[in-house]
């Protein structure tokens, strides 16, 4: 992708990075033509250096740096073979002096090679190709030129293919890991989204289930006897409207926490229920017409978070179930909170949600979902001796033991 030029500060460093690059083509031809023709070892030092002019530029605009880079590398490598060979003629040395031509040509090499490899991480497959081909041409025709004839121009050219190779798979290799990384995390963001709807609809279904069953049940009470009992028809009036209450105030802090956008903001959330507030759980069931007999093994102790709201809502609907399935008048709910698990179990008397289509299949799976995914198990269906039995075990931390 092209940097943005759209911002003052943006453009100043475009411009800055153009310089930079301009300003690495004169020292280079300064460098290399007034060094003279011992242009070896440490001598070949004043020539690297500059090449750091090149960063911004590579950096920025890699496929005009390359296209800069190779003009000059051709144009310094010939000037150069050029002079230095005239220079040894001059003082009667012979052949001419290619092993600096050489040293040259391969600082240049190693250059053209770091930008093909910025290309290929950073732009698309087939414009590396063409990016690292073209290069390699360049490169072989100045190979060439200074090697004519020589028998080493086959060794110069395996070098310069394998030098191209290996930056462009190293440059490939990058962007691969990128993308790979890109694409990880955008199945992250999926799995989340989806793991996040899978919670709100598993809260809205043990929240809406649970109180419709009791306000149908409260309503069919109401309806049967407020011509001849209007006491108990004004009960179950008032057993609806508790109920509803509680609904919507749960529904509305749930709908609060799907807006609040940043800490802070809105209206202050109301905590997640958990196994303390089983004994209104208890009084609603009763005002639905059954009873719930919770009997607590060992001794109670406070439960993370969210071992506490997924206990609630696995007992929240299996008592729903009970109500509007089972045709149980009454059930029975054993909490064993032991050193390393904590243990649930439903049992009534009654038919069970087998064969119901509906809420008791989606309920069924909603618990099943929440022991999952605090790594625990889940078991429900008919017992021998008749009625249905829900069970779960949920692990408990070691910071909870």
């Amino acid at each position: 992708m092209k940097a943005p030029l759209d911002t003052p500060r943006s453009l100043l460093a475009e411009i800055l990075a153009w310089c930079s690059g301009l300003a690495y083509v004169v020292l280079l031809h300064v460098v290399v033509l007034n060094t003279g023709r011992e242009l070896t070892g440490l001598r070949l030092l004043p020539a690297a250096l500059p090449a750091v002019l090149l960063l911004p530029l590579v950096l920025r605009r890699p496929l005009p740096t390359l296209a800069l880079l190779l003009t000059v590398s051709f144009a310094v490598t010939v000037r150069t073979e050029s002079a230095m060979t005239a220079g040894q003629y001059m003082m009667g040395i012979m052949p001419p002096a290619q092993t600096q031509t050489w040293q040259i040509a391969s600082l240049q090499t190693v250059l053209t090679d770091l930008t093909v490899g910025r290309i290929a991480a950073t732009r698309s497959r087939r414009t590396a190709i063409v990016a690292a081909l073209v290069a390699l041409g360049v490169q072989i025709g100045g190979a060439h030129h200074y090697r004519d004839g020589s028998p080493s121009f086959l060794a110069a050219l395996v070098f310069l293919t394998l030098m191209m190779v290996t930056a462009w798979t190293v440059g490939h290799s990058v962007r691969e890991r990128r993308r790979h990384t890109a694409d990880l995390r955008v199945r992250v963001a999926e799995q989340a989204v989806v793991a996040e709807r899978l919670r709100i609809a598993r809260e809205l279904h043990d929240m809406v289930a649970h109180s419709i069953g009791a306000i149908a049940i409260q309503a069919g009470v109401g309806r049967r006897v407020i011509d001849t009992q209007p006491s108990e028809a004004r009960n179950a009036l008032a057993a609806i409207e508790d109920t509803s209450r509680d609904t919507l105030a749960g529904l509305r802090r749930m709908l609060g926490a799907l807006r609040q956008t940043a800490p802070g903001d809105g209206a202050p959330l109301g905590p997640a229920p958990g196994l303390a507030e089983l004994d209104g759980l208890v009084e609603r069931s009763l005002d639905a017409g059954v009873r719930v007999d919770i009997e607590w093994r060992r001794e109670r102790r406070p439960l993370p978070a969210d071992i506490e709201l997924s206990a609630y809502r696995i007992v929240q609907e299996a008592i729903t179930n009970v109500i509007r399935h089972s045709g149980a008048s009454a059930c029975r709910v054993i909490i064993d909170c032991q050193e390393d698990d904590l243990f649930i179990e439903i049992t009534d008397e009654g038919r069970g949600p087998s064969g119901l289509p509906g809420a008791a299949g989606y309920g069924l799976t909603g618990m099943r979902e929440r022991a999952a995914l605090l790594h625990g198990e889940f078991t429900a269906g008919p017992r021998p001796e008749g009625g249905f039995l829900v069970a779960a075990r949920l692990p408990l931390p070691v910071a909870v033991t």
